[in-house]
């Protein structure tokens, strides 16, 4: 079965069809003339300047002139800055063509390229850790220029403008790891980019075998995505082979996601195509840990320790952390009240993750946990085990909650 939501968070099956130019809602008489004209000085330096193109950038911006034409302009600015124009000439490092795990296999039932992301091979941090964020960044921009590509092509085989992408999201092994907060913040940074800059070209983004904790990573995706592309997301169940049918017909689909389609060598995920990834080897890595703005600083005495209440108002929010300490190492764990309105001291709380000491003055530490019950749960900053010096902590605490919609739903699969 296939997951369609409510209205206040509508995501269904799409419509289907290529939109095309009269398939567009009521616009002001002669607004597409009108911005041609007021575009002429830029129309040269963009790769397409046809109606097609255009009106993703008027559609994105309801058909308001003004907005649309700042968003085109800051779009071309955007070009000049990632070097658009040459960037399929551009080759990423080999830990990005390795372990980034992605790829672009076969085509819709429609003729649109798709665009499979596999989540369990998902290394954040080792990526992190062994490239620049901005390199990262134009890897996907990268593959978005190669998708826009293909659907040039498909338009001329098969005598039909192909305008939009289909992507895959196969959410099978999503872990609190890929919670990590700057992992999260360049997949944030990518979709307001993707928004900002490539308008309208999402036809549908189906996710496939979403765990309970996806709910809290849409959570956190939400807010940099538009109205029309949460409209656009799928979640199939526990018959997800056989729902992408309809999107996809068998053998463009590869074997490993219910499809015929394998490698010339027999293989049924098409690993000539899409990159499943794996955790990053060490010996890729640059840097021994990402720099990250904390929230919070705090002297903790010599001989005491520091506590930090985070009330969980319902089971499945995920509690996440970052700390970095100065003037030594520090003990950190986590522990949940067993009584409320009063400070208790460790041993008379209930140890959630039990607490050791950590070298966080030389790489700094970062974690969560998913909190099985309500209540107030403690990170306790212990420094009891030193008589002569004081530490400083740097941390950040945050308290993720799940979209209680996709929640419900996905509890009904």
């Amino acid at each position: 079965m296939s997951l369609t939501l409510p209205p206040e968070l509508t995501w269904g099956l799409p419509e289907g069809g290529e939109l095309g130019p009269e398939e567009d809602p009521p616009c002001p008489h002669g607004c597409k003339g009108r911005f041609r004209e007021n575009m002429q000085d830029v129309l040269a330096v963009l790769p397409s300047a046809d109606d097609y193109f255009l009106l993703r950038w008027l559609r994105a911006r309801s058909f308001d002139l003004k907005k649309a034409e700042d968003m085109l302009r800051k779009h071309v600015k955007f070009r000049k800055q990632q070097d658009l124009d040459n960037i399929l000439a551009w080759q990423p490092s080999e830990v990005i063509r390795l372990y980034e795990p992605s790829g672009f296999c076969g085509h819709d039932r429609e003729g649109s390229p798709v665009w499979y992301r596999i989540i369990r091979g998902l290394d954040l941090k080792g990526l992190l850790l062994s490239v620049s964020k901005q390199e990262l960044l134009r890897f996907n921009f990268r593959s978005l220029e190669l998708l826009l590509r293909d659907c040039e092509q498909q338009s001329q085989e098969l005598g039909k403008k192909v305008e939009k992408i289909s992507t895959v999201f196969d959410f099978e092994g999503l872990s609190l790891r890929h919670l990590w907060k700057p992992g999260v913040e360049l997949i944030q940074e990518f979709l307001s980019a993707l928004e900002a800059n490539y308008p309208e070209i999402l036809k549908n983004l189906i996710v496939v075998k979403a765990p309970r904790l996806f709910p809290v990573a849409f959570n956190l995706m939400k807010p940099y995505i538009t109205e029309e592309t949460r409209r656009k997301v799928v979640i199939l169940g526990g018959n997800w082979k056989q729902e992408l049918l309809k999107f996809i017909s068998p053998d463009q689909l590869p074997v490993e996601f219910g499809g015929t389609m394998t490698d010339p060598d027999g293989n049924p995920k098409c690993l000539t195509k899409i990159n499943y990834g794996g955790d990053v080897p060490q010996r890729y890595y640059l840097r021994n840990h990402v720099r990250v703005q904390y929230d919070h600083q705090a002297t903790v005495g010599r001989g005491s320790s520091l506590q930090v209440d985070n009330e969980i108002l319902f089971p499945g929010c995920v509690l996440r952390w970052q700390f970095a300490s100065d003037g030594g190492d520090i003990g950190f764990g986590v522990f949940l009240k067993t009584k409320m309105g009063e400070r208790q001291r460790a041993g008379e709380m209930t140890e959630v993750l039990a607490s050791q000491r950590y070298n966080a003055h030389m790489v700094p530490e970062d974690g969560s946990l998913t909190c099985t019950e309500a209540g107030v749960y403690v990170l306790r900053f212990d420094n009891t085990y030193s008589l002569i010096y004081p530490k400083h902590v740097s941390y950040t605490v945050e308290v993720l909650l799940p979209d209680q919609t996709s929640l419900e739903k996905i509890e009904k699969f």
